[in-house]
């Protein structure tokens, strides 16, 4: 690891920089208005809102060092070596700066333009910090400046008592340790993984900036954290993650494409200043594969819809390489499209601007106007350069866009006749599809099943008013490498794409969606689950909107049926069924075990008195080993029965996680794929 710098430290951060807006009020009575959600998402957001603060601060120069502790009791504890927040008194609230940005909403140092302490942030700084602790039982921030210790503690988003001076210190920084309050989310744990990769990609936008993440939740002993700063000064093994890149978008472009092959040495980077947008920051590289990967930033917040920063960048990108072509001879007429380019495309961009708008409240796209002609011409002017300067990089870019416009060329006729305007729509819903009366998509469902004698039962058992169902004959085509028109010649995918009615490509509408909820049901086998994850790639490659929107769902059907007297129950899974049976008994497929009955009354036993009068129950049980061997009643009921059945929405929780994830499970790295395979078989569930 490099050597640390010595962060930049500025007097100016003082209780004037803080601009209070509104109390605090409403956020313990409305929470989702704040953080979305009290599931799995809030509850993480909390650690991401103090982190903000702290990453805000390495943004502004002022910190190189954040840790994040995962503590006994579901307790987080964050902390950096910052200036530290304000504990002088405020103006305008008469109390601590420090309990002026705990206890009041929309009070921080990111509201007040040129005086304000920031010149750009991730978030509004205070505001985070007061929802968080609202939303906590208990919470402590631990204040290191100006020489001394200061302490505030809070419950529920009130302070305790006053801010108080505790110690002195050489070290400056802010401590905020906080617990979710139980009440607002029930019982929930936080995800280890989940916060590592978040802190990952956070390490990676801000270069030079060292990250911690500890998990001690499980430490046996007595944690006291009084007397230390940083959590590892303990010398506590624990299980944790550090990260720091001085490569920053660099290294971000090094480990996305570490399963694939580049197609040129050099990873082009560029950062700079343009007007309106304080940092305009880019880097690429392609890679021998069909799919784009870009990832969009504004000021740190991933935009999974892009944004205006993104179509400042494909403009460049495509006049660029057109330009270049031509200076090298090509044909003309012959000009690459925004498609053309973007094959096989790794890029980052990020921008960091003082005033930054997104479209809506997810923060899902970048709405800002002048970081689209920002990014156009920073990134323009110097990939222009890097192409003049790297003649062999730029010759295999060429190459990889001219390959990609002559296979659209050769495949044009192949798309035409599928993808013209309107013509999905018009073609003939195929013949194996079942659809249903309704045409309300919002209560339509279709059932993806495996096989026609799976179909067939389905189609009988299902409730014909809102339910579909489309069989598939065996594999689907694997399309993580296969273009457009090859994947659409495949009479199973065809089928799948025009019962939708979403079309597929340039001419995709999610608009015209035929049914809310897509049910993929295969078999509980290593086939059925080869055939899930063929589906579930060609939806997140070609369909994603349809995960991110919430309509894809695989269904559960049951294991086992058994048969206790007049009696059938259902387990879906081996640990259910053992619970309810009995571990000790060996079942045999299809075989009968006795049940013994519990205490009961007999007539001839003393008035009073309880005797063990055995009871012997046949116990009937069968082993599923896919959908067609049940009949009609049994699939309806257990499987698509909306009052009994089980479904599993399918989520994408982190996009460039499960994008690696998809090329190792089904492109070409062999090698990935088996170690892969080799560390997570314990995981799986083997049917022998």
């Amino acid at each position: 690891m490099a050597k640390e710098k010595e962060p930049k430290k500025s007097s100016n951060y003082g209780a004037e920089s803080i601009t209070v807006l509104e109390g605090l009020e409403p956020v313990r009575k409305r929470p989702g208005m704040y953080i979305g959600t009290t599931g799995p998402d809030g509850f993480h957001h909390l650690v991401t809102e103090i982190f903000d603060n702290s990453r805000d601060e390495a943004m502004g120069g002022f910190a190189d060092d954040i840790e994040i502790a995962l503590l006994p009791g579901e307790t987080v504890r964050v902390v950096d070596n910052g200036r530290g927040i304000p504990v002088d008194v405020h103006k305008q609230t008469k109390v601590s700066a420090l309990e002026t940005i705990m206890t009041v909403l929309h009070a921080g140092g990111k509201f007040g333009g040129e005086g304000s302490g920031y010149k750009v942030s991730g978030g509004l700084h205070g505001v985070g910090a007061s929802v968080v602790n609202a939303l906590s039982s208990y919470c402590k921030v631990e204040v290191h400046k100006d020489g001394g210790i200061y302490m505030q503690e809070y419950s529920r988003g009130k302070r305790k008592a006053a801010v108080k001076k505790v110690g002195s210190t050489k070290a400056h920084g802010t401590i905020v340790t906080f617990t979710p309050d139980t009440d607002i989310f029930g019982p929930q744990t936080f995800s280890f993984d989940r916060i590592v990769s978040h802190m990952r990609q956070q390490a990676y936008l801000v270069k030079g900036l060292r990250i911690s993440v500890i998990d001690a939740r499980s430490y046996p002993g007595e944690l006291d954290l009084d007397e230390v700063m940083y959590f590892r000064e303990m010398n506590i093994e624990a299980p944790s993650q550090t990260f720091y890149f001085e490569g920053g978008l660099v290294s971000l472009i090094r480990f996305t494409n570490q399963l694939q092959k580049p197609v040129h040495k050099n990873i082009f980077y560029v950062e700079k200043k343009a007007d309106g947008v304080e940092s305009v920051e880019v880097a690429l590289q392609y890679v021998d594969d069909i799919s784009a990967r870009i990832l969009p930033f504004a000021n740190n917040i991933y935009n999974s819809e892009g944004g205006t920063h993104i179509t400042g960048f494909k403009t460049a990108l495509t006049r660029i390489l057109n330009t270049y072509a031509k200076k090298g001879g090509g044909k003309e007429g012959d000009s690459f499209t925004g498609d053309d380019v973007l094959e096989g495309l790794t890029a980052v961009v990020s921008v960091k601007l003082r005033e930054i708008q997104f479209e809506g409240q997810t923060k899902a796209k970048l709405g800002s106007v002048e970081a689209q002609s920002a990014v156009n011409t920073v990134f323009g002017e110097a990939f222009a350069a890097f192409l003049e300067e790297n003649p062999d990089d730029a010759r295999a870019m060429i190459a990889k866009a001219t390959l990609a416009m002559k296979a659209r060329k050769a495949a044009k006729a192949a798309k035409d006749s599928i993808l013209r305007k309107g013509a999905l729509e018009g073609m003939t819903l195929p013949g194996k599809l079942a659809d249903c009366e309704t045409s309300d998509a919002s209560e339509s469902e279709i059932f993806i099943v495996e096989g026609d004698s799976a179909g067939g039962t389905a189609k009988t058992g299902r409730d014909r008013r809102t339910q579909a169902v489309l069989p598939l004959r065996g594999k689907i085509l694997n399309i993580e490498r296969a273009r457009l028109d090859r994947m659409l010649a495949s009479e199973q995918i065809k089928n799948l794409v025009v019962a939708m009615g979403t079309a597929i490509g340039e001419t995709f509408d999610l608009s015209k969606l035929r049914y809310h909820k897509v049910i993929i049901a295969t078999d509980a086998d290593v086939d059925g689950a080869h055939i899930r994850t063929l589906i579930l790639t060609l939806l997140y490659r070609y369909f994603k909107p349809l995960i991110e929107g919430g309509y894809i769902y695989i269904a559960q059907p049951p294991l086992y049926k058994v048969k206790r007297g007049k009696e059938i129950l259902y387990f879906y899974s081996e640990e259910e069924k053992q619970k309810t049976i009995g571990t000790d008994t060996p079942i045999d497929e299809g075989g009968e075990v006795e049940d013994v009955g519990e205490e009961v009354e007999s007539e001839e036993a003393p008035k009073g008195k309880a005797t063990q009068k055995a009871k012997t129950v046949r116990l009937h049980v069968q082993r599923y080993k896919g959908l067609g061997e049940m009949n009609a009643e049994e699939l309806w009921e257990t499987t698509m029965d909306p009052a009994r059945r089980i479904l599993k929405q399918v989520t994408i929780n982190d996009a460039q996680e499960a994008d690696k994830i998809f090329d190792m499970l089904m492109g070409t790295d062999v090698p990935s794929r088996k170690s892969f395979i080799q560390s997570n078989a314990h995981k799986a569930t083997i049917d022998v």
